[in-house]
This record gives C-alpha cells, sequence and structure tokens, in this order.
C-alpha cells in the first residue's frame, strides 16, 4: 500500500464520521423526540471527540509526514497535493485545541438548538440565555486555542471562510453600506407595491409540490436526496449520495418555502456536483470545523444557494414561464395576480424584520447587525443578556423597523444555538460572489439567458459543477475566484446587480 493511500484510507474513517454526526444533526433538526436532546449532544460528543482525537494522533502525523514525500513530485494543484495539504493546515490547529473542548460543544449544541427550539415560539429569550452564555464560552476557549493576532472573530472564520478576518468583513460591509443605503432611501420613497396577495392561504401540500417541481428542473436528484420539513431552512449531506434538504411552510405567505427550496437546492446542486473520487477524502470534509461539507467555503457555498435563489428564481425570465404552473396549483388564489404583478411583488424591497425573508438590498443590512453583535459578543464589549435591546436598537438604525418580540428579534436564527459563531458573513459573501460567478458564466456559455428564459437550466448548471463544484474544497476563496472569474473578490459586481435590477423596478 503506498503511503498516499494508507493516509486516504485514515481520511476516509474520518469522513464516515462526520458525515455520521451529520446525520445525526439532520435528526436533531427534523424528527428528533425533544426528550432525547441530552443523550443524542452525548453520543454527538463521543464522536466528536473520537474525530478530534484521531485528526491530533501522533499517527495522523507520521502518514501526513510518508504522503508529503510520495506527492512532492505531483502537480500543485492535483487533488492529492491539496488534500495532503488541508490534512496538515487542520492538523496543525487540531494539536492546540483540546478534545474535551470539542466534546463540550457537541453536548451543548445539542442541548442549545432543542432549547433555541421550544424559547424562541414561547418568546422567552430567558429560557435560551443561559444556554447561548455557556455557548460563548467555550467558542471564546475555542478561539483561544487554535490562536488569533487582531481578533477572536478571526479563528473561528477559520472554520468557515480561511481567507476572510474582521478587518477584510468590516471593510466589505462599510463598502455594501455605501452601495445599498442610498439605493434603499431612493426606493422606500417610492410607492409601495402590492404584494397583499402573497399572505392569501397557500396550502402546504401545493407550496411543497410546486417546490419539488423546480428543484428538479434545476437538476437536484431525488435518487440521492429527500426533502423535509424544520423549524429552520438548511441542506446537509453525508456525501455527494445523500444530499438531504428543508423547508419551513407559512400557509399565509407564499414565498417563503418556494424561494427557500430554491436557495437550499443551490446547496445541495453543490454536493451533488462533487466529483466522485473526492468521495471520503480531505476535499469533501471540513477538519478544521469538524463538518462533513463539500463546499469550498462556507461563503462559496452560500454564492450557489443565492445564485439559484435569486439570480435565477427572481428573476422575471423565470416567472415569465413557471408563473402559469404556479397558477395550476393556486388557481384561486392567483386568479386575479398576472405574471408582471407577481414578479414585482417577490422582488418589492420593504424593510423587514425577517432575515431569511428580506429582500435582496435589505438582506445584507441582517448580517451585518449580526456580524457586529457576535464580534461584540466574542471580545467582550457585548453581554448576553443585553442582547435583545441591542437588536432592536440596531434593526431600527439600519433598517427602520424593530420586532416587538425576541421570536422575531434575536431568538430568529438557529445558528447561535448551534454555537455558529462566524457563519454569518457566508450569507454576503456569497451575495456578493454569485454576482461574480453569474457575470463569468454570461461570458463563457454562449446563449445562457436564452437557454433560461426557455428552462433549460442544464448549461448553467454543467458550467456551475465543471468550474465550481466538482472540485469540492480544493480551492480557497480567494483562489477559486480567480481561477473561475480571472477576477479578485469585490462588491462593485454585486452592487452593479442590484442597482440595474431595483433600478428598473423602482425608477
Amino acid at each position: 500500500m503506498s503511503a498516499y493511500t494508507e493516509f486516504a484510507a485514515y481520511i476516509a474513517e474520518l469522513n464516515d464520521l462526520l458525515c455520521t454526526l451529520n446525520l445525526l444533526t439532520w435528526d436533531v433538526r427534523t424528527q428528533m423526540p425533544p426528550a432525547a436532546a441530552e443523550t443524542r449532544g452525548q453520543q454527538m460528543a463521543t464522536l466528536t471527540r473520537i474525530v478530534q482525537e484521531r485528526l491530533a494522533s501522533a499517527e495522523l502525523g507520521r502518514l501526513l509526514d510518508r504522503a508529503e514525500a510520495e506527492v512532492r513530485a505531483d502537480a500543485p494543484d492535483s487533488y492529492r497535493v491539496r488534500a495532503v495539504r488541508s490534512v496538515r493546515d487542520a492538523y496543525a490547529i487540531s494539536q492546540r485545541v483540546p478534545p474535551a473542548l470539542i466534546g463540550a460543544l457537541a453536548v451543548q449544541r445539542a442541548i442549545g438548538q432543542r432549547v433555541w427550539e421550544e424559547a424562541k415560539p414561547a418568546n422567552d429569550f430567558a429560557r435560551f440565555a443561559p444556554h447561548l452564555k455557556t455557548l460563548l464560552r467555550l467558542s471564546r476557549e475555542l478561539a483561544d486555542a487554535i490562536g488569533y493576532t487582531d481578533h477572536p472573530y478571526d479563528a473561528l472564520l477559520l472554520q468557515y471562510e480561511p481567507d476572510m478576518n474582521a478587518a477584510r468583513l468590516t471593510a466589505l460591509f462599510e463598502a455594501l453600506k455605501a452601495g445599498i443605503l442610498p439605493l434603499l432611501r431612493r426606493i422606500t420613497a417610492a410607492p409601495a407595491v402590492d404584494a397583499s396577495f402573497l399572505y392569501r392561504h397557500y396550502p402546504a401540500a401545493q407550496q411543497r409540490a410546486f417546490g419539488l417541481e423546480i428543484a428538479g428542473k434545476f437538476g437536484y436528484d431525488f435518487q440521492r436526496g429527500r426533502v423535509d420539513a424544520s423549524a429552520h431552512p438548511f441542506e446537509i449531506s453525508m456525501t455527494r449520495q445523500d444530499v438531504r434538504m428543508t423547508t419551513r411552510y407559512q400557509e399565509n405567505y407564499l414565498p417563503g418555502a418556494i424561494f427557500g427550496l430554491f436557495h437550499e437546492t443551490g446547496h445541495a446542486l453543490y454536493e451533488q456536483g462533487i466529483a466522485p473520487e473526492l468521495t471520503r477524502t480531505a476535499l469533501a470534509s471540513d477538519f478544521v470545523g469538524l463538518y462533513a461539507v463539500g463546499g469550498a467555503t462556507f461563503g462559496v457555498h452560500e454564492s450557489q444557494s443565492r445564485l439559484w435563489e435569486n439570480q435565477i428564481g427572481r428573476s422575471r425570465p423565470f416567472w415569465h414561464l413557471h408563473f402559469d404552473r404556479l397558477r395550476d396549483y393556486f388557481p384561486t388564489q392567483l386568479a386575479d395576480v398576472d405574471v408582471e404583478q407577481f414578479y414585482r411583488a417577490v422582488n418589492r424591497v420593504q424593510p423587514s424584520l425577517i432575515r431569511v425573508e428580506a429582500d435582496e438590498v435589505t438582506y445584507n443590512l441582517h448580517i451585518m447587525l449580526r456580524v457586529e453583535l457576535e464580534m461584540g459578543l466574542l471580545d467582550g464589549r457585548i453581554d448576553v443578556d443585553d442582547l435583545p435591546a441591542l437588536w432592536r436598537r440596531k434593526m431600527s438604525d439600519y433598517l427602520g423597523v424593530a420586532p416587538e418580540t425576541d421570536t422575531e428579534g434575536v431568538l430568529q436564527d438557529i445558528h447561535w444555538s448551534a454555537g455558529q459563531f462566524g457563519t454569518f458573513p457566508a450569507y454576503t459573501i456569497g451575495n456578493v460572489l454569485s454576482a461574480q460567478f453569474m457575470h463569468a458564466a454570461r461570458r463563457a456559455v454562449a446563449g445562457l439567458d436564452d437557454a433560461l428564459a426557455a428552462g433549460d437550466y442544464r448549461p448553467l448548471r454543467d458550467w456551475l459543477a465543471e468550474k465550481i463544484h466538482r472540485h469540492g474544497r480544493t480551492f480557497g476563496l480567494d483562489e477559486l475566484l480567480l481561477r473561475v472569474t480571472g477576477e479578485e473578490f469585490a462588491a462593485a459586481p454585486y452592487l452593479a446587480y442590484l442597482h440595474q435590477k431595483y433600478g428598473e423596478l423602482y425608477p
């Protein structure tokens, strides 16, 4: 057995364990009985500790040394070289992180998610706050263990966005504010768009049927996936052969579940499009964050969901093609609505309370709020008990609206209950990348817009799969972007997209 083959076999077992953790996480969020939260947390902690111990083991160090020597003559971009380099980076970090800390985080994440699921509908932040404090304390310990120079947020970002740091994010948000806030002021001064018909009664079964139909047209392979309901929409994979999605149905609001499914389908296409030869390798798992996720980074992953949800699913050509089919599912509810009314309604700009239902113009302001709070929590400037009031104040400052309840405020997202401090920037990074990738696709694929208008999504899907999906975690954000588009990460293409689209909608 060659040195690399022995190394790959060791990593395959670690990948199996991470995929098993993903399966347990899916169960926690979809069908686990409430009373099982503590024991499930212990089960997940056990598996996580095993992964961490094996990742930090002397045995892996020896395997790495031998594998590095074997692949030294390979091309620098080869999957073997990149897999070994990825594990070497994770191995270095694992030496600094105590397995007991990883296990404690796993236990608290399972408990925290279950408490959050109960506290959110009850508008009971006080019930969730002690668990959030514990998760925050453990996350600070994790940041200290990983190590950082300027801000603890930088250490946690290594799990999700290794190319980013607090300073770079702050500069990105400043550029976006400068481009978005004047556009938002102009839009809010314009006459409001009538979207009242979106709040009629839309049975969940028909919402699901339409959403699944479109997911299939986009290219989601139901033989390698399934769709369920959950309190918060998500996609999760257990290798490219088992890629699952969820959404949340609201029978008095049509867009939520539909666009939620479009969004998660973008994630799922990424995971299903990873090259088969990367299955069970280091390029299909994040061994720093201990996630079985095949995307280059969380932000690159998010770029695919935002691209399919917004650049495709909210476009005028899409609805001119598919609106009649939607009306087949809801003939009474949409009897007095034409396609242009519907297009304008699902693209209306209106500052609102809920991030996952926010329009494209205001969405990033929701993310800025969360990232600023996360940074303050981690560096000690903000106390957990002050979060509800700070949330309301920042919502008022940024969006001119403030929640009356914590259910619509600080409790609305699942991320903190899962200890995921540092994931929110991925949504804005994904928005920015989606514009750069879509612009590159239009340059590279002849007749792309004509194909999309005709409902032929294969040319776009194939281009994305070849340029982005198949490579898994081979390339980081900056390197991948340069390879795919020839450009560096920049907010300008995304801002140009927003101004062009919404300048036409709100002249």
